[in-house]
């Protein structure tokens, strides 16, 4: 590194996806040293999540969409990698970030992170800066059966045939809600999947009221059409207005019953019908990764990272960019974050931004969280989706607490909130911290969706705090 760079300011990118990879290259661009740090061992993140080198893919661009895009960003960090002025950490499990305002150490902030696969091995980076790429992950609503092996998210179906080119079994269902069941389901078809549904909660007739906004976004339209048409080749039923009202099977899933909805989201009786099936791939939506900006003590709107016009928190040193502001999908992402990336390199830099250098991404991301907020009111689950969660069926999966002790939490022992639902039935105490089984508790008990203020964004082992010399107490610096 010459000496130039080592005197630039620094900037930690935590998350190697869409939105961690344009913030990058735009800081980088513009003089800022940046460390990129991801957990995976490419960049990319979920959406452009490449199979292993050793798998030999002969065209890893038939599992994506948008791969020229992937292609530039890939060339100009890789061009800034080897210019020395950006730094890229694979591997590495961000768990904890914090200001240190003492000035102990080199920069400002603090992050924290565990190396290698069992996660023991600890390492720090220290910056002037933090900017929090940290994506989303899947909402998954409990139902009886839910728990079989051969039942694995949508996201989780697509992670599989994207990174390791593997399918999760011969015939499959791909059900819930959201925009993710589309490519899910066409991904499967296309690699020999045999699917046998695409179970959709959301009705046609929605659509109808959004058209002025979907209509705004015509690649969105074709995009989602050559879905469609790839459904349609590989002869897909496809299920409007339809749920998963139970999986069934032993040792695994052998089938899933679907039932009818009607105006009001309840199940129509007697239109269940049986489907065989060995998988089922299943999605209720995305929720933004914040507990990295909760730590940090960045304020949040409801489940999101409240951020200003240049994507900044109202922790000075901090932006944010991509699904943790916000669930919008790759292209929002990456506005944002070639928008956070410009404001940071100036901000840095000691100067004020020029709104007018990221104009065209302004346009674009007030243009595409407006499509974001008309799919998500299409993309709702249904209304009485607990109606169907009979009291037996098991909601937090790590502490093994069902339905029925989560009601009478609510009933009989009068429980109002999440935490104290939690601390009466150990419902969100297990390995997961309740991201899996919250949005399911939360429908249960009526309670709102809250943030769970995790003290650190993953399981750390105690030696390693120890070392650290972090306490989970306070959550801060000894």
């Amino acid at each position: 590194m010459t000496d130039h760079l080592s005197q630039a300011p620094h900037l930690a990118v935590i998350g190697a996806g869409p939105a961690g990879l344009a913030a990058t290259v735009a800081a980088a661009a513009r003089g800022v040293r940046v460390t990129l740090i991801d957990a995976a061992g490419q960049a990319g993140g979920q959406f452009y999540r490449q199979p292993a080198a050793g798998l030999r893919a002969g065209r890893p661009q038939a599992l994506h969409h948008d791969w020229r895009t992937w292609e530039r960003l890939r060339a100009a960090l890789d061009t800034h990698v080897r210019a020395g002025d950006v730094r890229h950490l694979t591997g590495h499990h961000v768990w904890f970030a914090e200001r240190r305002p003492d000035g102990r150490r080199s920069g400002r902030f603090t992050v924290h992170a565990l190396r290698g696969s069992e996660g023991e091995d600890p390492a720090t980076v220290d910056a002037d800066a933090v900017l929090l790429a940290t994506g989303g992950y899947e909402k998954v609503l409990p139902f009886p059966g839910w728990t079989l092996p051969g039942v694995v998210t949508a996201g989780g179906a697509q992670a599989m045939l994207k990174g390791a080119l593997v399918v999760p079994g011969r015939t499959a269902v791909v059900a819930g809600t959201g925009p993710l069941l589309l490519p899910v389901a066409a991904g499967l078809a296309a690699a020999g999947v045999e699917v046998a549904a695409l179970v959709e909660s959301a009705a046609p007739r929605a659509f109808l009221r959004r058209t002025r906004t979907l209509a705004a976004q015509p690649g969105k339209i074709t995009e989602g059409a050559g879905y469609a048409g790839r459904l349609i080749r590989h002869r897909v039923r496809t299920l409007a207005r339809h749920t998963v009202v139970e999986a069934h099977g032993g040792d695994r899933l052998e089938a899933v019953t679907v039932a009818a909805l009607d105006r009001d989201g309840r199940v129509r009786p007697g239109t269940g019908r049986r489907i065989p099936c060995d998988t089922l791939a299943v999605g209720h939506g995305m929720l933004p990764h914040t507990d990295l900006a909760e730590t940090l003590g960045c304020r949040l709107d409801g489940l999101s990272v409240h951020v200003d016009d240049e994507q900044r928190t109202d922790v000075p040193g901090v932006w944010a960019a991509g699904e943790a502001t916000g669930i919008g999908g790759s292209g929002l992402a990456l506005a944002e974050g070639h928008i956070a990336g410009r404001s940071a390199a100036a901000r840095l830099g000691g100067g004020v931004p020029d709104p007018r250098e990221w104009a065209a991404a302004a346009k674009s991301r007030v243009r595409l969280r407006e499509f974001a907020a008309a799919l998500d009111s299409v993309y709702a689950p249904p209304a009485h989706w607990t109606e169907q969660v009979l009291d037996d069926t098991v909601v937090c999966r790590c502490e093994e607490i069902t339905a029925g002790t989560i009601r009478v939490a609510v009933a009989e022992l009068g429980a109002g909130d999440l935490r104290t639902v939690k601390l009466l039935t150990r419902a969100g105490m297990g390995w997961c911290q309740g991201r899996v089984c919250a949005p399911g508790v939360a429908g249960l008990t009526g309670c709102e969706l809250a943030p769970s203020r995790r003290p650190f964004a993953r399981p750390v082992p105690l030696g390693v705090l120890a070392r650290e010399h972090i306490h989970p107490t306070d959550g801060g610096p000894s």
